[in-house]
């Protein structure tokens, strides 16, 4: 190799032990590979034996010390993992220049011509003269040049060596230049991945990782990325991560931490350990950045990264994260592969990835997971934000808010990764609940409507729904018996008129209101379909409060269907954790609107 400061001849490229990088990058990876057991270690034992057995001023600074150890740990884990990479990558581009070299000689050899150091090909005396018949003479001839087409005698006859000897050259130099490219890529790499001075590893730290993972996948190309499965069905793309040695899942792992993480199919601890890797990267990049879009994004991946060191009982996993649209962020209480009972709660309404989702979503999802549990301990839920619900700017008159598209979109991502949860899950039959709340049940109706129903799903649970594009419950692919409706009386959102009464009370005022009131004789129409609560739906109604109304100017009663705070006595949240747990049948009902 020559790094980058001196002409790289043939001879080099011939002789270059790729084996020798390759080795090199074994040993950062081990040296990454201990960083990361290390900082599981810290994680899992260090940290869980201290907060159970020690409080006060002196544990939490002794936990904070080993927060910060932790996560350098994972720093180092990060960096030794991109140079692993790059050393890989690096020997396997060379290598392909290499076998381009050694079959252009292959070829000279049998011709017996000659290899100049410069790159320049001798060839013998070849053909016949068409004059006097005697072989035309040899030669030399370099990359690019122009070939002796003219006999002695003046008229054309080449010889026919001399297009093969310049095919020869123009490989061999070609496999040198092309590697000389390479080399000085790499060399570039190599030199920017240093850590800074000291042992803190502050934000400004995790933003040159990012520039670093970043300037890998450039250098690196079509290593590794082109054989990710994008496309391919979740079945699928397990079957290719079961596929792959330890040492090609770690430079994965390293590289595309954030392809990786949010890819359905994909175990569960996987994902989390992407992720988690994945945030601390997105935090870096988000950090030196000042519009309100990057902000609110950051505020909430702090949050989120607060609650992660600082554990939960069911533990955290954290299976989607990303900056894309409103932001992405999938957060499971308990391991969605191992448990026998997984719900997917499924947000809507002005939801977007900012420190309330995370304190106040991801929460829902803590509570319903904590109350599945009391039920059966095998028991996991999560917050799914793999879409862009809408924003309410501009009330109800919002293009996002009263369109579908949304939903569908997101439904057909939704469908996905429940899909996925199937297919990881390592129980035989493990029981899926899907819950849409607001806008959210749209999005869950539509995945719903798609290829016979949301793959795996058992029960479904609609709250505070404005409907869900179907008008009965059985066409939802999990039979009317399994479809469950919270509607609280004082929320406003399950009672949005149908859009042919939007329509008419635009154009005609409260009188276009009346006549749409006609002709919704049952007052079972909802802006995205028939009631969930009604009778007509034919879904199964649990009790849920009524809360306060909305001219005392709370719009609480929307979304307290998920509250399970210890003062208060929500039956609602009991009935979705029975739901989740597999004991809907023990579920109280209550009349149908």
């Amino acid at each position: 190799m020559t790094t980058g400061t001196a002409a790289l001849s043939w001879a080099a490229l011939r002789d270059l032990r790729c084996a020798e990088l390759e080795s090199a990058a074994d040993g950062w990876g081990r040296v990454g590979n201990r960083a990361d057991a290390a900082r599981d270690r810290i994680d899992k034992h260090l940290l869980n034996g201290l907060r159970e057995t020690q409080q006060g001023a002196a544990a939490e600074s002794a936990a904070a010390r080993l927060r910060r150890l932790n996560r350098n740990f994972q720093y180092v884990h990060t960096e030794c993992g991109l140079i692993r990479t790059t050393l890989n990558s690096l020997a396997h581009e060379m290598k392909a220049q290499q076998r381009a070299l050694m079959l252009a000689l292959e070829d000279a050899a049998a011709l017996k011509f000659t290899v100049h150091a410069d790159g320049s090909v001798s060839y013998p005396a070849a053909g016949e003269g068409l004059i006097d018949g005697r072989p035309l003479q040899g030669g030399t001839t370099t990359s690019n040049g122009l070939p002796d087409l003219v006999s002695p005698s003046g008229l054309v006859a080449p010889n026919p060596n001399v297009a093969k000897a310049q095919d020869i050259a123009d490989r061999v130099v070609g496999a040198v230049r092309a590697a000389a490219e390479i080399d000085w890529r790499y060399a570039g790499i190599l030199r920017r991945l240093k850590a800074e001075e000291g042992l803190a590893v502050p934000t400004s730290t995790w933003k040159d990782a990012a520039s670093d993972a970043a300037d890998v996948r450039d250098a690196a190309r079509t290593y590794l990325r082109d054989a990710i499965p994008r496309t391919a069905s979740p079945a699928e793309r397990n079957a290719w991560w079961a596929g792959l040695t330890q040492e090609q899942r770690e430079e994965y792992l390293a590289v595309y931490p954030d392809v990786i993480g949010n890819l359905d199919g994909i175990p569960a601890a996987v994902r989390d350990a992407a992720n988690r890797d994945n945030l601390q990267l997105l935090i870096g990049t988000l950090a030196g950045r000042d519009d309100a879009d990057s902000v609110a994004k950051l505020a909430g991946l702090r949050e989120i990264d607060r609650q992660l060191e600082a554990g939960t009982d069911p533990p955290m996993f954290l299976l989607g994260i990303g900056e894309e649209g409103n932001g992405r962020a999938i957060v499971s209480y308990g391991n969605p592969d191992t448990a026998r009972n997984v719900a997917a709660y499924v947000p809507g309404l002005n939801t977007s990835l900012d420190k309330e989702f995370a304190e106040g979503d991801l929460k829902r999802a803590w509570d319903t997971a904590k109350g599945a549990q009391k039920y059966d301990h095998s028991s996991a839920a999560m917050v799914w934000l793999g879409y862009d619900a809408p924003q309410f700017p501009d009330g109800w008159s919002s293009a996002d808010v009263m369109g579908d598209e949304r939903a569908e979109v997101g439904g057909q991502a939704f469908s996905s990764f429940m899909e996925g949860l199937g297919v990881t899950n390592m129980n035989d039959d493990p029981h899926l609940t899907a819950i849409g709340h607001s806008y959210g049940s749209r999005t869950v109706g539509a995945a719903a409507q798609d290829r016979g129903g949301v793959p795996g799903v058992d029960e479904i649970v609609f709250v505070g729904s404005p409907g869900v594009g179907v008008d009965r419950a059985d066409e939802l692919g999990v039979g009317k018996g399994h479809v469950f409706v919270g509607a609280a009386q004082n929320d406003v959102v399950t009672k949005v008129p149908s859009r042919l009464q939007g329509g008419l009370t635009a154009a005609a005022g409260p009188v276009g209101y009346a006549i749409g009131g006609l002709l919704d004789r049952d007052k079972d129409d909802l802006w995205f379909g028939r009631d969930p609560a009604s009778r007509a739906f034919g879904a199964r109604r649990f009790h849920a409060d009524d809360g306060p109304r909305l001219i005392s100017g709370s719009f609480a009663a929307h979304s307290q269907c998920f509250d399970a705070q210890p003062q208060r006595n929500n039956g609602s949240a009991d009935s979705i954790a029975m739901i989740v747990a597999g004991r809907s049948g023990a579920v109280k009902l209550e009349e149908l609107r």
